[in-house]
């Protein structure tokens, strides 16, 4: 029954609007039935005094006792009275000392069972005047009465001996029904409330519950492997943005599930290809279709595309690594333009193949980087590699290292076919090749390039691409420069370990 968020809204809503209700529905209950009886406390103490004066008047009028009274005028004070009875509400009894009722005005249904009150609530009443202020009086009344009591003494005495008593009697505070109509206000402005409330939630939570239920059914598609599904987002609050945060998920997913596709016709690909070769070659060898002078020639060919699956291998266990975080970098302070030197010797039996130009340009002497020292050779390397692959004969490889912005910039600069601007936003993705249908090297497998950014952005540095296609090529990285601590740091910690 709770399963649905309708409703579990319903239901909070309507037990909300029920306890607040019921709350004020108490306190004001408890506020009106205490001023209620607070003015019926003041009405009978009034009624009392009224009949007091009534009552001491007629006597000193006529120089009698209390008692005498009573007896003699008690169809004088009852008719004095009544109405007072009536606007209070409330029953007179006029007793003696000893709680014989002389007198009642009101009595309007024989409420009153006996002829006298208890003599030792007379007695207590000196003592402890609101003793019996909701009670039966000993018996008199069925039921319980509001009881208001006021002591006659012989003023005559002098230790004012009590003569009698008036009692002031209500059966009825005027509270029920006061506090009935405010019972059936709350109860119809609970119920108004409930259906607006109602019908607000209902809207509320339709708006809510309708993109939810279409990310449901995107995301059962999603299962599936259909990606193309879209959640509507619209206006500026959370759900819009849940929505929205959905659908980039959705084409990210997309992108991810593309990228899988492509991965795994690549990795296919290049897999297919050189291990075609090889078995092709062995085969030809064994059966002697290929002839015996011909082998090492073929042979060559055969540990060329062993080294091209070796290198494929490699890369993708590099990027694996890094992907799963378990690629360590470990920064340390070097001379990055005494690294581009080292790597440029190392492709001189390729720059004198191709009769290339090189120039090499830097700011400073040494030029002091704070980073990984393998994973920077690398970078580089790669990048010095793809250069040299892609430039024509006798065409310019210039490398430069300059400081700009409180950061180095290196550049790997090369003339030739370039890369065009429609393949600059995907050349950094994996197993990207700008135009290999034309390319000029069909060795790589689109990997170095993913792997170079991989690393760049590990160490929070930027790389991007400057191409002119059919004219030249520019990779530009940056580097942060070791501080004077960082160098004085490692320059001990290698001394001690000369040391050791």
């Amino acid at each position: 029954m709770f399963k649905s968020i309708f409703v579990k809204y319903i239901t909070s809503f309507a037990l909300l609007i029920g306890i607040g209700f019921t709350i004020i529905a108490l306190i004001m209950s408890s506020m009106i039935t205490n001023y209620s009886i607070n003015a019926k406390d003041d009405l009978m103490y009034q009624t009392a005094e009224i009949t007091y004066t009534a009552v001491s008047g007629l006597m000193q009028d006529l120089g009698i006792t209390y008692r005498e009274t009573l007896e003699r005028y008690p169809n004088f004070l009852t008719n004095s009275l009544d109405k007072l009875s009536r606007v209070s509400d409330s029953i007179i009894l006029l007793t003696d000392e000893n709680g014989k009722i002389l007198l009642k005005i009101g009595d309007k249904g024989n409420e009153v069972l006996t002829k006298s009150v208890p003599t030792d609530i007379i007695y207590n009443l000196s003592v402890k005047s609101n003793s019996y202020k909701y009670s039966t009086l000993g018996g008199v009344f069925s039921s319980r009465y509001l009881n208001y009591f006021y002591l006659i003494t012989d003023s005559m005495k002098v230790d004012n001996t009590v003569v009698g008593a008036i009692l002031i009697c209500s059966s009825s505070t005027g509270v029920s029904g006061i506090v009935e109509q405010m019972t059936k206000t709350i109860i119809i402005s609970s119920i108004w409330v409930f259906l607006a409330a109602l019908i607000a939630v209902y809207f509320i939570t339709e708006r809510i519950i309708d993109p939810l239920k279409e990310m449901s059914r995107a995301a059962r598609s999603f299962s599936k492997g259909r990606f193309d599904v879209r959640v509507p987002a619209s206006g500026t609050d959370e759900v819009a943005e849940l929505a929205t945060a959905f659908n980039n998920m959705a084409t990210s997913l997309a992108k991810t599930e593309e990228t899988r596709r492509q991965f795994l016709a690549n990795v296919s690909h290049d897999l297919r290809t050189p291990m075609t070769s090889i078995s092709g070659f062995i085969d030809g060898i064994m059966d002697g279709t290929i002839p015996p002078e011909k082998h090492n020639y073929y042979l060559g060919i055969v540990s060329s595309e062993v080294r091209r699956l070796s290198r494929l291998v490699n890369s993708l266990l590099d990027i694996t690594r890094m992907q799963a975080g378990e690629r360590k970098y470990t920064k340390i302070p070097f001379d990055i333009s005494e690294m581009a030197r080292l790597i440029l010797i190392s492709f001189e039996e390729k720059i004198d193949a191709k009769k290339l130009n090189v120039s090499f340009l830097c700011d400073e002497e040494k030029s002091i980087v704070y980073a990984d020292r393998d994973a920077i050779h690398q970078v580089l390397y790669n990048l010095c590699d793809n250069a040299i692959k892609f430039i024509e004969e006798e065409g310019d490889l210039k490398i430069s290292v300059t400081k700009k912005d409180k950061k180095y910039q290196i550049s790997v600069y090369n003339t030739g076919q370039g890369i065009a601007s429609e393949d600059i936003p995907y050349i950094f993705d994996r197993f990207y090749k700008s135009d290999s249908s034309r390319g000029l090297d069909k060795t790589g497998a689109g990997l170095g390039l993913y792997i170079v950014k991989s690393i760049i952005d590990s160490h929070e540095e930027e790389i991007h691409v400057n191409s002119q296609y059919g004219r030249f090529c520019e990779f530009v990285f940056t580097l942060t420069p070791a501080t004077s601590s960082q160098i004085a740091a490692f320059t001990v910690e290698k001394q001690q370990k000369s040391e050791q």
